[in-house]
């Protein structure tokens, strides 16, 4: 009778051995999925505007439904500040009269759209849309919208305050007299395509950025 075949014991190394190509195996394949999950990315993101393509012109969308009266949001477009505030309805019967106490109350002389040169300068009464920069250096103005705010004086009809020089503008972002800025805040191309919708780089009477 013959002797019984005996298999001879798996040794460690080949065990080891054996769990490694299965370790390498499994990390392929999961490396080969993560991969294909990156490669949609681009592809993906490239169905918006990317950061680039928005510091070179591209129009830039502002939802504002969230934007409540007396508010202002501050968005960037082209790489520099925008502002868009919600004006009250007592904000803009306010505009009115402050004409005498401002440098270029029709702004003649300042920078905006033809369809924002009146007296709000703006395509509504309640939405304003500035570049956040002091024409004087460059800074950037702060709020304060409250009329006769303690910081600014009983009379302050609302507006802005540049802090590095003391410029100061109206709700209309028109500069008052008396400050080293000599042109009003200037207000970049926009149009709505909606109540809600605002798109600041389309101008409201041509398709293409200003």
């Amino acid at each position: 009778m013959s002797d019984p075949v005996t298999t001879p014991p798996v040794s460690t190394e080949e065990e080891v051995d054996t769990s490694r190509r299965k370790f390498l195996t499994a990390a392929t394949a999961a490396t080969g999925a993560v991969g294909a999950a990156f490669t949609l990315v681009p592809f993906i993101a490239s169905w918006k505007p990317s950061e680039r393509a928005r510091a070179l012109g591209a129009p830039l969308e502002i939802d504002l439904t969230k934007l409540e009266p007396g508010q202002m949001i501050t968005q960037s477009w082209r790489k520099q500040p925008v502002y868009v505030v919600r004006r009250t309805p007592e904000s803009v019967a306010a505009l009115a009269k402050v004409t005498p106490s401002l440098k270029d109350p029709n702004s003649d002389a300042s920078a905006q759209p033809a369809y924002a040169k009146n007296e709000m300068r703006s395509i509504k009464p309640e939405i304003l849309v500035l570049y956040a920069a002091c024409t004087h250096l460059g800074c950037l103005p702060k709020q304060y919208f409250t009329q006769g705010d303690p910081t600014l004086g009983a009379d302050w009809p609302g507006g802005f305050f540049c802090p590095c020089h003391g410029s100061r503008f109206d709700l209309a972002g028109r500069v008052f007299n008396g400050s080293p800025a000599s042109l009003n805040l200037a207000v970049p191309p926009h149009k709505f395509e909606s109540d809600s919708m605002l798109v600041v780089g389309l101008d409201a009477n041509a398709q293409g950025a200003a």
